[in-house]
């Protein structure tokens, strides 16, 4: 193997191209990224990045060295995969590679019909947030949309800014799908702890906009909320339409082996946008897509899977000068059970049990104990989903 092209420079992109050199890969690699932006960490941008305290030079995720054993083609658009043959077509040209790492992950979902109003963002890219920083003005009304980890860590921020700020959920309670409703209802007491209003059950019907401008959000209810900026947290696309006709198995997002080895030779995903083994499942955290190019990148070289991925489901949030950590797979369904302190304390330690194994732990501002925690809950192998 010569050639080896990573197609999305992410942070799997970035692993990816650390762990060829690291695993005694000497050929080329050449780094292909959409963004005209070096490869940067994602999760400052919706916290001290957004708020104006960290710089850009801070999100750096290769160093002079990594990028000197690298060929990096920016603002380089992949536009098609030729099956069986390695060869890439580029919004530049063409690119001949032995094996492929897809590392594009994928784009933040908008609310509809709202492309191409002012005020309105989504936050995925470092130019995303560039712009949203822009209207975080003093006296801005802000209206978050969707009470996941985005839209809470985007109140958080908005909140330290001494910004108006309300969120809307579409669930009883925010996060539950990754935390269930328990734990997930703590997590609504921290927007109501700092002053953020949080509306569970709000259904997003349209916008008012005067001018281009958003004025305000509709709700189902016939209630208007105003606003003079409205942030989508509603999730992302895995970043696949550009494999149609490639023959891989691309819907919600590239299907792989355990080994992260998708059905075409010579060619692996790692990222969000890997849909990994038998249930194609896919975990859009930062601990995955660090944890996946190391794996896929074993598989690559050795042109077989010599190493399965084991996901550690660590997941972190920084809201409101707090730190929430989980680690495991729960489900809204698990018992849960305080292990340190209790729900109305503002650090505590919990763990999630399923069919008489503890499957999870989840930690609020108390690091070293759920490291602690996680070491003797967590021995046994999790289950992947």
């Amino acid at each position: 193997m010569k050639t080896v092209a990573i197609v999305g420079a992410s942070l799997a992109g970035a692993r990816a191209a650390q762990e060829l050199r690291a695993q005694g890969f000497d050929g080329r690699v050449v780094l292909v990224g959409e963004e005209p932006h070096l490869p940067y960490d994602r999760p400052p941008l919706s916290k001290a990045f957004l708020a104006g305290s960290a710089s850009r030079e801070s999100l750096d995720l290769l160093d002079a060295d990594d990028l000197a054993s690298l060929d990096v083609r920016l603002g380089t658009r992949a536009e098609r995969l030729v099956p069986s043959t390695g060869r890439l077509v580029l919004s530049d040209g063409e690119l001949e590679a032995d094996g492929v790492i897809l590392a594009t992950g994928g784009r933040a979902r908008a609310l509809p019909g709202t492309e191409s109003v002012a005020g309105v963002h989504v936050l995925r890219t470092l130019d995303d947030a560039l712009a949203l920083r822009e209207e975080l003005i003093p006296g801005a009304r802000v209206v978050i949309v969707g009470g996941g980890f985005i839209g809470a860590e985007v109140a958080s921020t908005c909140n330290g800014l001494g910004l108006d700020v309300t969120v809307l959920e579409a669930l009883p309670t925010p996060m539950a799908r990754v935390l269930g409703p328990e734990l997930g209802s703590i997590c609504a007491r921290l927007h109501d702890r700092n002053g953020v209003t949080l509306r569970c059950g709000a259904s997003v019907a349209g916008l008012s906009t005067l001018d281009g401008r958003v004025t305000g959000v509709r709700l189902e209810t016939g209630e208007t909320l105003p606003a003079d900026v409205v942030v989508a947290g509603i999730g992302m696309v895995p970043a696949v339409e550009w494999l149609d006709g490639s023959g891989l198995a691309a819907g919600n997002g590239v299907r792989t082996n355990a080994g992260l080895v998708t059905s075409l030779p010579n060619v692996v995903a790692a990222g969000d946008v890997a849909a990994y083994g038998p249930a194609g499942i896919r975990h859009e955290h930062w601990t995955n897509a660090a944890e996946q190019a190391s794996v896929a990148v074993a598989n690559l070289l050795a042109g077989q899977v010599v190493r399965e991925y084991e996901p550690s489901g660590y997941v972190w949030s920084d809201q409101y000068a707090g730190t929430l950590q989980l680690a495991g797979h729960p489900s809204p369904e698990d018992e849960v059970r305080f292990a340190d302190g209790g729900p109305d304390d503002e650090s505590f330690l919990a763990t999630y049990h399923r069919d008489g194994q503890t499957v999870a732990v989840f930690g609020l501002n108390n690091p070293r104990g759920f490291g602690r925690l996680r070491r003797q809950a967590l021995r046994r192998p999790m289950p992947v989903g």
